[in-house]
């Protein structure tokens, strides 16, 4: 489970965004009223789910963002008024008057997320000998055909695997298929 650091500058407004979140289960790792406090818990954590306020006692939201550890999402709460001024990617956003449903829910789906992209990382596994050499031969292939240097025949694999959506062995699998089809 993803773990929360509330922020706001009101310490009251912070104890009650912690007690909401804690009765619907989640764990709540620091409440502050600064930004510094914030990023000295986000630190120490290395990974979790920033909430918080428009501004806290010594930055904005914007500033934080931009200090936490790239292992950070954030959930901006703030007025429909200086939410209709917003337009920082990467930040969620929930409008006062703050609905505990609407809390617990956007909470839920960034923890999902967050677990999903974790969980992606780590699924990266050493390739085996025979996913090496097959690399390398769909490379060399590239680098004979299209007169490629290996950096671009390297990158080209990249890319059309990011584009298809297929794993890098998969691609080198589809160019040697292609290339029996076609030669």
């Amino acid at each position: 489970m993803v773990s929360a650091i509330v922020v706001f500058s009101k310490l009251e407004d912070a104890k009650n965004i912690r007690n909401v979140l804690q009765r619907g289960g989640y764990p709540v790792a620091a409440v502050c009223t600064s930004g510094a406090q914030a990023l000295s818990y986000a630190d120490q954590l290395g990974e979790g789910l920033i909430i918080c306020g428009y501004r806290t006692s010594d930055m904005i939201y914007s500033d934080l963002k931009e200090c936490l550890p790239p292992d950070f999402e954030m959930i901006l709460v703030a007025s429909k008024q200086v939410l209709s001024d917003y337009s920082e990617g990467g930040v969620i956003a929930l409008s006062t008057p703050l609905k505990v449903y609407d809390l617990l829910n956007t909470v839920e789906m960034v923890s999902v997320n967050f677990l999903r992209k974790k969980k992606k990382k780590k699924k990266v596994k050493e390739r085996t000998e025979e996913e090496k050499k097959l690399l390398k031969e769909a490379k060399e292939l590239l680098m004979e055909r299209n007169h490629m240097t290996e950096e671009e025949a390297h990158r080209y694999l990249q890319k059309c695997s990011m584009d298809s959506g297929n794993s890098l062995v998969e691609t080198a699998q589809m160019i040697f298929s292609l290339n029996k089809f076609m030669g």
